[in-house]
């Protein structure tokens, strides 16, 4: 269990989410995407038993977590049995991999990054899946199999961005690798200045150009 700093943090840390993704993302996700089902939860499939989305996020400030990742329907991969008896934590990984996915693919067209961004979406996702996925775990004691498998597949650091690169998607990963070590320390604060991902934009290419 955490202590009650710990879930400050944590919550701080969601708001964060949630707050950047109203402000910088949303205005910039291409509607008219349908939603695909991904795995079986645990409660679904091999694992059953593991407490349940009901249980644990009714009263969670994890639940706004899932809600923004409803609205990323082209990144979102919930149990095809979506449902208040699935696993807890498999519906956390799932929308931490959204968030980050869609963060990271919005970004990187925002900014016109060159390359392609396929293997960079699939990272950030694993890594926030894998990041999110055991703090929140951690805070409400829910063991999962999924996250074994999660920390398996996780990229490389060199493989995800820097903030430098992407700003939001890399202040995420950062901030979630280890929640407590940076309390109330936000690694990219320049972008409170900021009010869409068009500021930016403009400050990624005035520091290129002063480089």
């Amino acid at each position: 269990m955490t202590s009650a700093a710990d879930a400050l943090t944590i919550h701080q840390l969601l708001g964060r989410i949630v707050y950047f993704h109203a402000l910088f993302i949303a205005p910039e996700v291409r509607t008219g995407s349908l939603p695909k089902p991904g795995q079986e939860c645990c409660n679904h499939g091999a694992a059953p038993g593991r407490r349940p989305t009901g249980e644990v996020l009714a009263d969670s400030a994890w639940s706004a977590l899932a809600e923004v990742a409803t609205i990323l329907p082209a990144y979102h991969r919930p149990c095809p049995k979506l449902s208040e008896t699935c696993c807890a934590t498999c519906r956390i990984t799932a929308a931490a991999s959204a968030v980050a996915s869609g963060w990271a693919l919005t970004e990187h067209r925002t900014y016109r990054q060159s390359g392609p961004a396929t293997q960079l979406v699939e990272d950030c996702g694993n890594a926030a899946a894998d990041r999110l996925g055991q703090v929140f775990a951690a805070q409400h004691a829910c063991p999962c199999p999924a996250l074994d498998r999660l920390t398996a597949a996780h990229p490389a650091p060199q493989a995800l961005p820097s903030v430098d690169e992407l700003p939001l998607t890399g202040e995420l990963l950062v901030l979630w690798a280890d929640p407590a070590a940076t309390t109330h320390h936000p690694v990219a604060s320049w972008l409170n200045h900021c009010s869409g991902l068009g500021d930016v934009r403009r400050v990624l290419d005035s520091r290129r150009s002063a480089t």
